[in-house]
């Protein structure tokens, strides 16, 4: 298995453990959730099932009872609620061996959660009645829709409230993951080459399997996400109706902040989506917060100011840029794209949340791992006395220092020229002007490529990062 070693630690540890654990597993779809379970306790699952997406309480009661008879010597019989069908569990349970853990693994269970079902009461009971007072089992619960799994399983209040031993929050690969899972399946891209890949899909395992080998970057991104039949080209379609109940306000907000580079704040999202005020939307954007696709930051020095939010998930970005406005122009490809200007601004923005999502890697390389530091976005929009200027990302040390980063992402070296020197300098003194900041303030580079070399970068520039850095 790629990557996930403390994942699989925390895995093996329950299984040495002299109690009854209850696990929940959150994470993005498509992640690993399932393949991470399935191959680190595939000895010891006795009893396996996974929800039926958008089926009722029947459909959902028997392939339940259906999976438990396939474990079990027991012929169960149909059943048309939940108190029968966990003890009948319950039952099956209590004639395994009493020696080693065994694994009960319920996948996808908000699927299970059918309305007015009573399934959570059930599954509480089941736990705080039965499996809680034994000492050999490991409950594991398991669904992309993360958000479900906090509210409901997480924060519950009711019979769940404080019952899970152990959470897990399953995350995409990074980019060193990615080049070792690529060439784990004989797939050995560039640096550069991976970057572009993780800009379009990000670190998602089921994504970048799809890659095969011999394919240059454009041609499997061609094959995948322009090409009839591509496996990429209809993911999104299915990607937020298979999470949220009522996803048409999870997409609409998507879609508004794949427009935009900086992030939006809550009015304007608001107003550019049609969703909702109130329930519907802070419904949906606590969802997609939960569930990784959106981030939510605050302002650099003004903590009354609105949270701006950014889409935090590649591949939905990518398709409002790309997929969907072209799914229609058959002749219209990859190569073409990457020619064009709308290119250039993508991996611009693509880069930005590259980054971000590496900030670990970004704060080694600087030597200021073990510092306590917030990480913040920063915008102030011009008026008729005075010009804007936004900067990409900034690093606040706890040891009176602020890093101002440039986040670059070009196809060769970028070259600080007379012009673009001079808008670093006065950048720099607006910033320390607006937020009248008495740290040290340090101007670093972020870059796919080494900058070129001048008089102006050996003037200006106090750190580089590269992109090798970050892997």
């Amino acid at each position: 298995m790629i990557g996930r070693k403390l994942e699989i630690k925390q895995l093996n540890d329950l299984l040495d453990s002299k109690k009854s654990e209850f696990i929940a597993i959150t994470g993005r779809r498509r992640v690993g959730k399932t393949y991470l379970i399935d191959t680190v306790f595939e000895k010891q699952i006795c009893f396996r099932v996974s929800g039926i997406q958008d089926v009722g309480l029947n459909h959902q009661l028997f392939n339940f009872m259906q999976k438990l008879s396939e474990y079990s010597t027991i012929n169960f019989q149909e059943t048309n609620n939940w108190q029968a069908a966990f003890l009948a569990l319950k039952q099956y349970c209590q004639k395994l061996k009493k020696k080693n853990k065994k694994v009960l693994f319920f996948d996808e269970l908000p699927w299970m959660n059918t309305p007015k079902s009573n399934f959570i009461q059930f599954l509480a009971h089941f736990w705080n009645d039965y499996l809680s007072k034994e000492n050999d089992f490991i409950l594991v619960i398991c669904g992309s829709a993360s958000s479900w799994i906090t509210k409901k399983i997480i924060n519950d209040k009711g019979g769940l409230h404080n019952r899970l031993t152990e959470i897990i929050r399953l995350k995409p690969f990074t980019l060193s993951e990615t080049k070792i899972f690529l060439a784990s399946n004989k797939i050995n891209f560039s640096n550069q080459s991976i970057a572009l890949l993780y800009m379009v899909f990000g670190g998602i395992p089921y994504y970048l399997n799809l890659i095969k080998r011999g394919d240059s970057i454009h041609t499997a991104i061609d094959r995948l996400c322009f090409e009839e039949g591509g496996m990429m080209k209809n993911e999104y379609n299915n990607l937020y109706k298979a999470l949220f109940y009522n996803a048409s306000d999870h997409e609409a907000i998507v879609e508004t902040l794949a427009q935009s580079k900086n992030g939006k704040d809550r009015k304007t999202i608001l107003a550019a989506s049609k969703v909702k005020t109130g329930g519907p939307y802070n419904r949906a954007m606590e969802d997609l917060i939960l569930s990784g696709f959106v981030s939510e930051e605050a302002f650099y020095g003004n903590k009354k100011r609105d949270s701006l939010y950014k889409l935090n998930d590649e591949y939905s970005a990518f398709y409002h840029r790309f997929i969907k406005p072209i799914r229609k122009k058959t002749q219209f490809n990859w190569h073409q794209i990457a020619a064009s200007q709308a290119f250039k601004i993508w991996s611009g923005y693509a880069f930005e949340v590259l980054c971000a999502k590496h900030i670990d890697k970004i704060k080694a390389k600087l030597g200021i791992s073990s510092v306590l530091t917030e990480i913040y976005s920063f915008e102030l929009k011009g008026n008729e006395n005075s010009e804007g200027f936004q900067i990409d990302l900034i690093i606040d040390r706890k040891d009176d220092t602020i890093h101002l980063c440039e986040i670059k992402f070009y196809a060769g070296p970028f070259v600080i020229d007379k012009s673009y020197a001079k808008e670093l300098i006065h950048r720099k003194q607006k910033f320390i002007e607006y937020t009248k900041t008495k740290k040290q303030v340090l101007t670093t580079f972020i870059t796919n490529h080494e900058l070129k070399t001048n008089d102006y970068s050996k003037e200006l520039v106090d750190a580089q990062i590269i992109l090798d850095d970050l892997f």
